[in-house]
């Protein structure tokens, strides 16, 4: 009776270092880096590390640019104050007479002879 037990101890233990070698086996094809998961772990923690420096990258163009922005929307609105200035003074302005409107040369009255002092040379005013 113990030599049927002994008999069915040693199977077991060959049954499960049988079992063991299989389970190593896949598990090492499993985590291979080139075909298995590990490959696309790597290759997928590679992928990450890259979209973060990209990302990285983009914040600060975007920070650069909105303080460009905000320099120019600054600029922009004293133009435009100083516009609305403008516009508002044109009021004060007397309007503007158009050609057809304004008197033509012939027209206009003679302001008469013009009379024009000479004086001899080395005199004094």
């Amino acid at each position: 009776m113990e030599l049927i037990a002994d008999i069915f101890l040693v199977a077991g233990a060959f049954g499960a270092a049988f079992y063991c070698y299989v389970l190593g086996r896949r598990l090492s094809r499993f985590n291979d880096l080139e075909a298995g998961v590990g490959g696309a772990v790597a290759v997928l923690s590679a992928q990450v590390d890259d979209l973060t420096k990209t990302l990285e990258a983009a914040r600060i163009t975007a920070g650069t640019s909105g303080e460009a922005l905000d320099a120019l929307t600054g600029r922009a609105e004293s133009v435009a104050k100083r516009l609305e200035l403008m516009v508002a003074s044109m009021h004060d302005l007397p309007p503007a007479t158009t050609p057809a409107t304004s008197p033509t040369p012939e027209a206009k009255p003679s302001a008469g002879p013009v009379f024009r002092r000479h004086y001899p040379a080395g005199a004094s005013l």
